[in-house]
């Protein structure tokens, strides 16, 4: 099995911080709204919205840790095999035959962090059915012209 670098985690928490700010932003503008109530019962406007924040980013962070500790990919002799997950453990076997096609993505963070994802696109299904994110650029690159020659190598066990 094999994992995701370790700089995904970077990624993880970026997003968990853009999430918790949002968040915040909600809570502040009610809190904002209501400030004559808040006064009166002295807490400060800015309170509630700082503590959604920093406890959406601890959250993220031991998110991010968890989830890493926990991500594992393998080639196997007739499926990508994936496990992950913190709370539900998902375990996900996409056969070859079913690859419709593969591609790499990079995000702004992915590039900053030096990473790139893996994007399985399978037959029957309306959009990416698995990513594989995290990963170096070079084997990002290998891992999807292994899928694409794995899928090709497949087709004819798919013929009626």
């Amino acid at each position: 099995m094999e994992a995701l670098h370790a700089r995904v985690r970077i990624r993880w928490v970026v997003r968990a911080v853009i999430v918790a700010v949002v968040l915040a932003a909600v809570v502040t503008v009610p809190a904002v709204l209501f400030e004559d109530r808040l006064a009166d019962a002295g807490v400060s406007t800015l309170l509630p919205g700082l503590a959604v924040c920093l406890l959406g980013i601890v959250l993220g962070a031991v998110h991010a840790v968890l989830l890493y500790r926990d991500w594992r990919f393998e080639l196997q002799d007739d499926a990508l095999y994936l496990e992950r997950g913190v709370l539900t453990r998902i375990e996900t076997a996409v056969p070859y035959v079913r690859v419709q096609h593969v591609d790499t993505q990079r995000s702004p963070v992915d590039r900053a962090l030096g990473l790139s994802s893996v994007v399985i696109y399978t037959a029957g299904s309306r959009g990416a059915d698995v990513t594989v994110p995290g990963l170096p650029p070079e084997r990002a690159k290998r891992l999807r012209n292994e899928l694409r020659e794995l899928a090709v190598e497949s087709e004819p066990e798919d013929a009626v």
